[in-house]
């Protein structure tokens, strides 16, 4: 796995919109924002052409006119390091024109984004074997203050810290409009993390929830937005098989969440991921808090959505972590190796770069 540099004070952040672009509000001042506070910590800023626009279905411009840009800021020598403008709904269509040849052999960046931009920062993994992060996009570091997990991330990207924890609050009801754009996270939901361990007591192989016990394991993180992944697997950009392949002799610890997906769709997505072989020597599962958060479909809960289907690989299952679109949100590797350890309501990530 390749391992970009960390980004240094004086360096310049090149900044894309392979998904939607900060055409709007609250976004566009956000962004603007998030610049200044850049340039007063002392970093350059290199603006991607489709920065700025909505010209696209469901991403800033043409398909090929975002891979253009991502292809540009990446290999050219403009850029240190790549944040994402935001999400959006088909930045599938830009993988097209995303040259990962060139990107294999070319000097690794960091790229940071996510929900959408798994659509880079899974194959950016899978398929070039470098790694990228799993991040918050580029409006949110205009938020006035910086909440830590914000922090967390830029620091990640500076290679200033290398173990991060759960943030005991998240945010269920943004105060983020247009008439406050820069509104920092509404943390007012306690985190509850719910642990799933193999029950060994019986033939069968099941999943019991535990309260108190120390869970640890090491592995390679894989994984992202569960909306995005399951539309590139059975593709060609799916390379998994291969990934899995050449990493055979390495754990797997897979991060996922959802966005639009509902209960029935994670359990459907889950499903399709597990006969795919996406899951072969897998050391644990990492799941973030769904949208879809105390939603209910013919008596399957977010739970059982996932532990019924997971049961049979008798690895810890830790759910509603700070991963995804419900902030705050933990920077994750993909493609990174960790050490994850849960004790009762404490978390902790540490970065191994193996």
């Amino acid at each position: 796995m390749r391992y970009p540099q960390f980004l240094e004070k004086g360096q310049t952040i090149g900044y894309v919109a392979p998904s939607f672009g900060c055409a709007t509000e609250p976004y566009k001042s956000a962004f603007d924002h998030a610049l200044e506070v850049f340039e007063k910590k002392g970093y350059h800023a290199n603006i991607g052409p489709n920065c700025y626009l909505s010209q696209g279905i469901g991403i800033s411009n043409e398909p090929a006119l975002c891979g253009a840009e991502l292809n540009e800021s990446y290999l050219g020598n403009r850029s240190n390091v790549i944040i994402s403008c935001g999400g959006g709904e088909l930045m599938c269509e830009v993988v097209p024109y995303i040259d990962f040849e060139r990107l294999k052999k070319a000097e690794p960046k960091w790229y940071m984004g996510f929900s959408d931009n798994t659509n880079f920062t899974f194959l950016s993994a899978t398929i070039a074997d470098t790694a990228a992060i799993y991040g918050p996009c580029a409006a949110a570091f205009g938020m006035e203050p910086w909440h830590e997990s914000i922090g967390d991330a830029f620091d990640l990207l500076c290679g200033k810290k290398n173990k991060f924890h759960g943030y005991g609050m998240w945010e269920k009801e943004s105060k983020k409009c247009e008439e406050t754009p820069l509104a920092p996270y509404n943390v007012t939901e306690p985190t509850e993390y719910h642990a799933y361990v193999p029950d060994l007591s019986g033939q069968k192989a099941t999943l019991r929830r535990v309260e108190k016990a120390k869970i640890t394991m090491e592995g390679r993180l894989l994984g992202g937005c569960m909306d995005c992944l399951v539309n590139l697997l059975g593709t060609e950009f799916d390379q998994v098989e291969s990934f899995n392949e050449r990493y055979r002799d390495e754990k797997k610890i897979w991060f996922l969440e959802a966005c639009d997906l509902n209960v029935m769709s994670i359990r459907r997505a889950i499903w399709q991921m597990k006969h795919a072989g996406w899951f072969d020597n897998v050391a644990a599962f990492l799941i973030g808090r769904p949208y879809c958060m105390g939603e209910e479909m013919f008596g399957i809960d977010q739970y059982r959505a996932v532990t019924d289907l997971l049961a049979e690989y008798r690895v810890p299952v830790l759910m509603d972590l700070d991963i995804g679109h419900l902030a705050p949100m933990l920077p994750l590797v993909c493609g990174g190796t960790a050490r994850v350890t849960l004790q009762g309501s404490e978390f902790e990530l540490e970065y191994t770069w193996k």
